[in-house]
């Protein structure tokens, strides 16, 4: 039984395992809230867009000298602003929209990258490289984490209605268009701050799959955004977890944790429908 604890416990005791579950899980609960927000509003796809136009930016940055975390945020918040504008003034459908844009940036940062002689390995922004997590990057992540966490529980009444119904959060007198532009904002910020955890690929699905877990589960928003964090929380420690074991991409440990998790929930619910359905018919 020693033996088996010495096992388990012997990851967190190593600095760099440490840096890796911190930053994992910081980014999987700021994730988790704004996926909420996110399958509320139906912009799983934004989400999306978003993580893959953050590639030239990236590589602009690092160009120029400056943080890259300054470009990624730059060039992620102007493809949701690009996305809005051509949605607005246009005949085309906003998943059209986001397909060209997305798939525009992501192509055009990918011929940046391949122009570019960095020792920076491509598979670490695509899939993340959260093992390898630096004091200073995690402290990026934490203080993102925060400012997106506190502006989330505090707005988040006017978010939930913003994204349940935008014309009664007009009538009530709410500034739709800041909401609307300040959660593509605090987006483009959670996926810049998720980078190094899970990469642009994988991060949409730490983006969704908390919250339509979570959907399936509850009935009220406020357990919806508890139970996201708890399934967030849990797939990222205990994926961080096999992924030094199995030494594997740690990104992908969680994502498919997450997934199973959405399965079993899938599961449940289905099965507690069957069962609701047999009573009704019996009585």
């Amino acid at each position: 039984m020693m033996a088996l604890w010495d096992y388990i416990c012997y990851p967190f005791t190593l600095p760099h395992m440490q840096r890796a579950i911190i930053a994992a899980l910081a980014t999987g609960i700021v994730c988790a809230l704004l996926s909420c927000f996110l399958v509320l509003k139906g912009w799983s796809l934004m989400g999306d867009a978003i993580s893959h136009a953050v590639l030239p930016g990236i590589v602009i940055a690092f160009l120029m000298g400056i943080p890259i975390i300054i470009g990624a945020f730059v060039s992620g918040l102007l493809c949701s602003i690009t996305t809005g504008y051509i949605k607005e003034n246009s005949r085309i459908k906003e998943d059209t929209v986001m397909g060209i844009v997305f798939s525009g940036m992501f192509a055009f940062g990918l011929v940046l990258f391949s122009k570019v002689d960095t020792s920076q390995h491509l598979n670490h922004i695509l899939f993340g490289s959260v093992l390898g997590t630096s004091y200073n990057e995690l402290k990026q992540i934490l203080l993102i984490a925060i400012i997106v966490s506190l502006i989330i529980i505090v707005k988040r009444r006017d978010l939930m209605l913003y994204c349940f119904d935008p014309i009664q959060a007009k009538v009530v007198g709410l500034p739709v268009k800041l909401l609307h532009y300040g959660l593509l904002s605090i987006l483009a910020l959670t996926i810049v701050g998720s980078l190094k955890a899970a990469g642009v690929i994988l991060v949409i699905a730490m983006l969704i799959a908390p919250g339509i877990t979570a959907f399936l589960l509850c009935k009220r928003f406020e357990w919806m955004l508890v139970i996201a964090v708890i399934v967030s929380a849990f797939s990222t420690v205990l994926g961080t977890f096999i992924s030094y074991y199995l030494d594997a991409s740690t990104s992908a440990c969680i994502v498919i944790l997450q997934a199973i998790i959405f399965i079993l929930a899938q599961i449940y619910r289905f099965t507690e429908n069957r069962i609701a359905m047999k009573v009704k018919l019996s009585q």
